[in-house]
């Protein structure tokens, strides 16, 4: 016969005393069914996937191989099984179970819906009932996780989130930062929509507002170890990936270096563009004269950089300008997929028009030939497109170049003109931040 089933899903990414609660008293009342019932009693623990915790809430510390090997090794539970949603619903059509265990701290908030969705097919199936035990008092997850980034991430750790993140959720929001403080506001700011927590899934380091910040030319006038000075920076007070913009990357021998600097740095990915020269910034198009490099050239300099990293998990991405200087649609489809097959982990397809056609139509035409190498875009220009939409056409990361550095030079400048103006500062400060919000921001001040 077959087992009688009591089931519990869970992250279980930092397993603390509630979840040992929970796994306790699901075994106590499969012990007691089968005790009752001569039939075996098994606890069936469904563990969520990455896919399905990043779907709500920041991608887990351990992987779901890593969580599932912790897991399995607890003497309370019989099985694991993946879920690979939030919803309870398959798994418990499939299973059948006598009971499902959570804690009764889902009454309420984001898990509720999933909560009546449970009692709404355990009634329909009429095979079970839901169990739910007082929440333990003195511990969270929430504060678990927030102490845990306090303590920081490892180099490892942070350069492989970017592959895990593109792995487990659809498109991942980057944001532009150009110094510490900008990628604190950048990792500390969420939205909640529909219960679910909507953040940025990492930072961006532009060759522009890298520059632009310095006061100097985006010309790749600053060099590679200033910019690395900023990035770790960002990463001494930071736990989220990030991607560099390394321009054209420097001639071959200059870039198998860069690679390595960044690599050892703990930065996730290097997104290099295909033209040659001078940098000149895309968004001037054929305005200046700007060269794209020949196929087998580029190709070489991908090879070079992926034969000089040392992780599985760096990416090296080739950026396409096909589309900025007007060569069409059938140029960039070949040049992606000559770039892919030297190596490239990724392409990022860019355009300076002012919707997102031309872009959406390399999409729906590179995804007929390959539904799996991620792409990424940064939606400047054809802005009134949504992360959301873009995702739906296929799109992997989508990248917000240069807001924050933009934002800032608008409420500086409003600011100082205002002191000026008013020849005191008093008229301006609803547009300041307070110096204890600040000061709230920054690990260890308070």
């Amino acid at each position: 016969m077959k087992p009688l089933v009591v089931y519990v899903a869970m992250a279980a990414d930092l397993i603390h005393p509630g979840h040992i609660n929970i796994l306790k008293i699901a075994r106590e009342l499969a012990d007691t069914l089968e005790a009752k019932e001569g039939v075996k009693g098994e606890v069936v623990l469904g563990l969520l996937t990455d896919k399905a915790i990043a779907s709500y809430k920041r991608l887990p510390y351990m992987n779901y191989t890593q969580r599932y090997e912790v897991i399995s090794h607890l003497k309370e539970v019989d099985r694991v099984i993946p879920q690979d949603s939030l919803s309870y619903e398959n798994n418990i059509r499939a299973l059948q179970p006598r009971y499902v265990v959570h804690g009764d701290d889902w009454k309420s908030g984001a898990q509720s819906k999933t909560r009546q969705n449970v009692i709404d097919t355990l009634h329909e199936l009429g095979c079970g009932e839901l169990i739910e035990p007082n929440y333990t008092v003195g511990i969270s997850s929430t504060q678990l996780n927030l102490d845990a980034r306090a303590i920081g991430i490892s180099t490892n750790a942070r350069l492989s989130l970017l592959r895990r993140l593109i792995n487990a959720k659809t498109p991942l929001r980057i944001c532009e930062t150009h110094s510490a403080i900008s990628a604190l506001i950048a990792q500390n700011s969420f939205i909640e929509v529909d219960g679910k927590k909507l953040e940025f899934d990492g930072f961006w380091s532009s060759s522009l507002t890298d520059s632009t910040s310095r006061g100097k030319p985006d010309i790749e006038a600053v060099e590679l170890t200033s910019r690395l000075n900023t990035i770790n920076e960002i990463f001494e007070v930071t736990s989220k990936p990030l991607i560099y913009d390394a321009d054209t990357g420097g001639k071959l021998e200059h870039f198998v270096f860069s690679v390595r600097s960044l690599e050892r740095t703990g930065v996730s990915a290097v997104i290099i563009e295909d033209k040659t020269g001078l940098k000149k910034n895309s968004l001037l198009g054929n305005e200046v004269e700007q060269t794209q490099e020949d196929i087998e050239v580029f190709c070489e300099k991908i090879k070079a950089g992926k034969n000089a990293q040392i992780t599985s998990e760096f990416m090296i991405i080739a950026r396409i300008e096909s589309l900025i200087l007007e060569k069409g649609q059938e140029d960039a489809l070949k040049r992606a997929f000559a770039y892919i097959e030297a190596g490239a982990d990724g392409i990022m397809i860019h355009s300076r028009q002012k919707t997102p056609n031309e872009v959406l139509a390399f999409m729906k035409a590179f995804r007929i030939r390959d539904s799996k190498t991620p792409v990424i875009v940064v939606p400047t220009s054809f802005n009134e497109i949504t992360a959301k939409e873009l995702g739906e056409a296929g799109v992997n990361v989508v990248i917000y170049a240069n807001h924050l550095l933009r934002a800032s030079f608008i409420a500086m400048k409003e600011v100082v003109e205002g002191i000026l103006r008013y020849d005191r500062s008093k008229e301006i400060e609803t547009k300041c931040m307070s110096v204890k919000e600040i000061l709230s921001l920054i690990p260890g001040t308070i």
